[in-house]
Order: structure tokens, then sequence, then C-alpha cells
């Protein structure tokens, strides 16, 4: 078990202030998580291929094609604001 000079630590790391209730909360979570990266060591993985997601992934590109380009009215139409043929924002400071 963590114990609860770990946990204040951690949480202090993290900027987190943690009330009683939490800590051990988090000591018992923390216990858990830790007692089965160990039982994760155990594993025989020597014969594993590094990879980064957990299922076969393939890369689906469309093919870039020219387009016509929208209509700029039709777009400035759907402007809440709309200034010299343009959006209009409010200014952020």
């Amino acid at each position: 078990m963590i114990s609860d000079k770990e946990i204040q630590y951690i949480a202090n790391l993290a900027e987190l202030y943690l009330s009683e209730d939490e800590k051990k909360r988090m000591s018992a979570e923390l216990s858990q998580i830790l007692e089965h990266v160990e039982k994760i060591k155990e594993l025989d993985i020597r014969d594993v291929k590094p990879t980064s997601h957990a299922v076969e992934t393939e890369n689906v590109f469309r093919d870039d094609e020219p387009i016509k380009p929208l209509d700029r009215e039709e777009i400035i139409s759907n402007a809440p604001l709309i200034e010299a043929d343009s959006f209009k924002v409010p200014p952020i400071i």
C-alpha cells in the first residue's frame, strides 16, 4: 500500500488538494494500479512486436482532386455579423 506521505507528495506534484478521504481512496487505487503493473511485468512478451494500436489500422485518404470553391455570397449569408464583405467578430483582448 502506498503511504500517506507518498500520496501527499504526488498530490503536491500535481498541485492538488486532497481531503483525508480522497487520500485514502487514492492510496487504495494507486496501490491496485501498481499491483496490476507488477502482474503485467510477469508476462513473457519477447515475441510480441511493438505496436501503437491494439487493432490493425490502415490510412484512408481521399483523392486530392480540385473542386469548385464555395460561393462567397452563400458563405457570408450565414454570418451573424458582416462588415466590408467579411465576417465581423468581436475583438479579443
